[in-house]
């Protein structure tokens, strides 16, 4: 749903008349296939998180904990990581959504706040925390996010998106009572007008890009309740355990060929970054690369030009990758 800059690679020639340095990429692009994972993460963490708080009555605090935990240690390796890796990424996608799974459940029932004061404050604390993030002068592009504060801040961001996500999807399914078939449907149309306002209008793609990411949070949540919930229910009595085997099988297959398709098309790296606020040097989230030197003879894209250094064309000199 989203595009940031494109970057050439620093070993090909374009760089030698840019010589600026780069970090390798930790984040993926925001295409097709990433939307169609995030689906199929976020459903899986519906059922799985019922699966453990109801189906095996663990309870919605104690999966909580459970969950969350699991989210801490695979976002540390997200972050301890030096560039993209698919598995990774997406195991902390799925703890994030089964986390905001049972968060939400412990939130709106255990501790009866109910969908509509539960998504009200959950909407207040993403709001609070994009705040944060702006005034941090990380940028909010979220395929560009070069730095470990500006990562830092993402995953808080999509821990808390997933959360109301839940929330919004109980809301529309239970206190609207449009179910969880007519709740799919909607918020399938409401993600069409999304993407078509990408591609039609000026809108700005980062809001695009978190509207959507929360939406599809409830998207996934009713799709996997119309999956697994009884028949009385709406559901197609899959129940949670075949229906988060299934998805997890889906998921698994998705993350493989994200693995093999970036083999073949590497992501193009990060210019360095700066604070938009300072200007000053951040903590890199990935590994520096060192920009290739100049060579003699061949002049600089930005001689005769009083003008600052150039940035590098947005070009790209592979095939587009899927994530």
């Amino acid at each position: 749903m989203m595009s940031g800059p494109v970057v050439p690679r620093p070993r090909d020639p374009e760089v030698a008349r840019h010589p600026v340095s780069y970090v390798t990429r930790k984040l993926p692009h925001v295409t097709l296939v990433f939307w169609i994972l995030k689906i199929a993460a976020t459903t899986l963490g519906e059922t799985g998180g019922d699966l453990l708080a109801q189906t095996l009555k663990v309870g919605y605090l104690t999966s909580t904990l459970i969950f969350f935990a699991m989210f801490l240690v695979s976002v540390m390796f997200q972050l301890r990581a030096r560039r993209f890796h698919p598995a990774i990424f997406w195991t902390v996608i799925v703890t994030t959504s089964t986390a905001g799974t049972t968060m939400s459940d412990f939130m709106n029932r255990t501790a009866g706040l109910g969908y509509t004061l539960g998504a009200a404050i959950l909407t207040t604390c993403l709001g609070v925390i994009f705040l944060v993030w702006w005034r941090s002068g990380q940028t909010l592009d979220v395929e560009n996010v070069a730095t470990f504060k500006g990562e830092l801040l993402y995953w808080v961001a999509i821990l808390f998106s997933n959360t109301l996500g839940t929330s919004s999807g109980d809301f529309l399914a239970d206190d609207a009572g449009i179910g969880f078939r007519n709740g799919f449907l909607l918020l399938a149309g409401i993600m069409a007008l999304l993407a078509a306002a990408h591609y039609l209008t000026n809108i700005n793609g980062t809001l695009l890009f978190w509207v959507a990411f929360v939406l599809t949070r409830p998207l996934g949540a009713t799709a996997g309740d119309s999956l697994s919930k009884p028949l009385d229910h709406g559901g197609l009595n899959w129940g949670t355990e075949g229906t988060s085997a299934a998805l997890l099988a889906i998921l698994v297959m998705l993350v493989l060929y994200q693995i093999v398709h970036l083999r073949r098309h590497p992501l193009e790296p990060v210019p360095t970054p700066v604070n938009r606020r300072t200007g000053t040097a951040e903590q890199l989230n990935g590994r520096r690369i060192a920009p290739v030197p100049q060579p003699a003879g061949v002049p600089s894209a930005s001689a005769g030009l009083d003008a600052a250094p150039a940035r590098p064309p947005h070009m790209r000199l592979s095939a587009e990758p899927d994530s």
